[in-house]
């Protein structure tokens, strides 16, 4: 059995398309959504509406945590937009629309995917094909072996679409209970997964994710989210804990054979 994993997709829809190439299934931990690309600066939501220069002030003012800054950038430009009578909700979803059309017209059959906290749960319905399952807190069997899947991200000072609160996401992971392979977007909260050595900041992992890996020992814990972190693989107990990479970067998914 092969499956192959990918994670952060973030646009790139050409090599999504080929990801499932060999494999009996493909699972995509979420991120699909491309708003604003931290290497190029002129790829995304946010340049297409308020362009490069724009866009690369506000990557420097989140990197450096200046997070006020950034909102108040945001505000000023969005501001902008309404003031010409553009509603900046219908501007964002009309791009995701697209961006969404495409993605899920790229899955192979079968894929398993659960949400990244970029993404809007609320659309996928709307695109998920036949081939297509999603899962969010729930499991299901692929190849003889359990897979759990919980998505979303933690609360943050980005201010992403789908943050949930710790609360909400421990019983999402409560939920799934004991399993063969943990899908999630985020990593546990551990600190060399989730340092990004680029963005030069902690993203957040989460605690109640470390807790389940601890106690229920699952083969594999798989997730994404942090780009560039500073440590890929890291061994809890028995579980290996694997970040599966930046597929918008890469364009190669992490294989899991068995």
């Amino acid at each position: 059995m092969r499956v192959h994993v990918v994670s952060d997709v973030h646009g790139n829809s050409r090599d999504l398309a080929a990801a499932g190439e060999g494999a009996d299934a493909l699972v995509c931990l979420g991120d699909l959504v491309l708003f604003l690309d931290y290497a190029d600066h002129s790829r995304g939501i946010f340049p297409d509406l308020f362009g490069a220069a724009n866009a690369g002030t506000l990557v420097e003012l989140r990197t450096a945590r200046r997070f006020e800054e950034a909102r108040a950038l945001g505000r000023r430009l969005w501001g902008e937009l309404d003031a010409a009578g553009t509603s900046r909700e219908s501007v964002i979803e009309g791009a995701v629309r697209r961006q969404y059309a495409e993605l899920f017209a790229a899955f192979p059959t079968p894929t398993y995917a659960t949400y990244g906290n970029v993404d809007i749960p609320r659309l996928w319905p709307e695109y998920a094909g036949p081939g297509t399952t999603v899962l969010d807190g729930q499991r299901v069997e692929i190849g003889g072996r359990v897979f759990g899947f919980v998505g979303g991200g933690l609360t943050s000072p980005m201010r992403t679409p789908y943050e949930i609160s710790d609360e909400e996401y421990a019983a999402k992971i409560e939920a799934v209970g004991e399993v063969d392979v943990l899908c999630t977007h985020i990593p546990p909260d551990v600190p060399e997964l989730c340092y990004d050595t680029v963005a030069r900041r902690f993203e957040r992992g989460s605690a109640a994710l470390l807790h389940a890996i601890r106690t229920t020992r699952p083969r594999y814990s798989l997730f994404g989210h942090v780009h560039q972190p500073l440590a890929r693989r890291v061994r809890i107990e028995g579980t290996e804990c694997v970040n599966v990479g930046h597929f918008n970067a890469t364009g190669t998914p992490f294989v899991l054979q068995w």
